[in-house]
């Protein structure tokens, strides 16, 4: 099958990987409404584009906390890659770096922030999962500024897991040849086969259910490194971030992995942008699976967007190979939907580009 698209490694994905690998990657919480509706949510954005204008040079690059990256796609933090690929997360690694944009390496990584740091230069983010032990976390974060990560992202939408009925049904557990490599030598980096989700049962032990927005001041006092709040999803939120002095937010829904009905990120992502008021930047992920995508997101106020999952099912495809095929794919279809809209460069992406629901609506409601 000749790949032509992003969702399509996802299709070849499923015949390469194990059940209860691809199912852990694919599935979401519940009912899995919210996973379909990120996607559902894009196509009901419309574009208005503008035409006879010059498009013959177009700019892609941007900045992200003060570091310039060929594009606004950057990858987001997910479990376990060494599940998809042999390669894991060094092949990630490398293909970010070649794409010229930002990785960030989950906690729950199968390679190390030193493995990863090894494998050449590059701009990379830490994902943190705040756990009861917070002596265990200052490691991990100091682990991360000695690999030279330049932020934290701090998964916020997670006190508990979600229930996600596959991996009950699979009885997930990480295979026994890996581990989780960021916990090595803290007698953390194994989990047991139970009658449960293995990772569900493993985290129900380990994460802090009473993590609130007094842990970002308590993060500060031990890292300089700035710190990005992952899942925010309400404007409530979005301030109490910025107050207690988050650098960015990323209004995300955790993939639809973890609470079922809540709305998809890009129906939020506008009401969330406007609160922030340009004190921080505002990013996206949950659902982002065409350039186009990420052209409605930039309009809709984000400085920039994470994909998830199409770099694991890239990754098992083809390993690093296939992640920067991926991402290549995404790079070459925003750049032409900004060439068709009618944009040269990313300050260009205006909210007048685009067409929603809600603008429709509105439309009518004055007839």
């Amino acid at each position: 099958m000749e790949i032509t698209n992003v969702s399509e490694y996802e299709t070849v994905a499923k015949e390469k990987l194990p059940k209860m690998v691809f199912d852990y990657y694919a599935n979401g919480a519940d009912d899995q409404w919210t996973l379909k509706e990120n996607r559902e949510a894009f196509s009901r954005i419309l574009f208005r584009p503008r035409v006879l204008v010059d498009v013959s040079r177009i700019d892609l690059t941007t900045t992200v906390l003060g570091y310039k990256i060929n594009m606004p796609i950057m990858l987001a933090p997910s479990a376990m890659h060494k599940m998809a690929h042999p390669e894991g997360e060094n092949g990630t690694a490398r293909a970010a770096s070649a794409a010229g944009t930002i990785m960030t390496l989950s906690t729950l990584a199968t390679s190390s922030c030193e493995e990863v740091s090894s494998t050449g230069p590059g701009i990379r983010f830490f994902q943190l999962y705040v756990l009861k032990d917070r002596n265990v976390v200052a490691q991990l974060v100091r682990r991360a500024e000695m690999a030279n990560f330049k932020a934290l992202v701090l998964t916020a939408d997670a006190p508990v897991l979600g229930h996600r009925e596959a991996d009950v049904k699979n009885r997930f557990v990480l295979p026994p040849s890996l581990i989780f490599k960021n916990f090595e030598g803290l007698d953390l980096g194994t989990m047991e086969k139970t009658n449960d989700s293995g990772i569900a049962s493993y985290f129900a032990n380990q994460i802090d259910r009473s993590l609130s927005w007094k842990d970002i001041k308590w993060l500060q006092t031990i890292t300089s490194l700035p710190i990005l709040v992952k899942g925010v999803l309400t404007p409530e939120d979005a301030r109490l971030a910025i107050q207690n002095g988050a650098a960015g937010i990323i209004v995300s829904n955790h993939g639809a992995r973890q609470l079922d009905y809540v709305p998809a990120t890009v129906t939020v992502l506008e009401e969330v942008v406007k609160t922030a008021e340009g004190r921080v930047p505002v990013f996206l992920d949950s659902g982002i699976r065409r350039g186009t995508d990420v052209f409605k997101a930039l309009a809709l106020g984000a400085s920039g967007v994470f994909v998830g999952r199409p770099v694991v099912f890239s990754l098992a495809v083809d390993g690093e190979a296939g992640v920067r095929r991926m991402l290549q794919m995404l790079r070459d279809e925003f750049e032409l939907s900004m060439a068709l809209s009618g944009c040269t460069s990313l300050k260009e992406i205006t909210r007048n580009l685009i067409i929603t629901r809600s603008d429709m609506d509105h439309a009518v409601s004055r007839l």
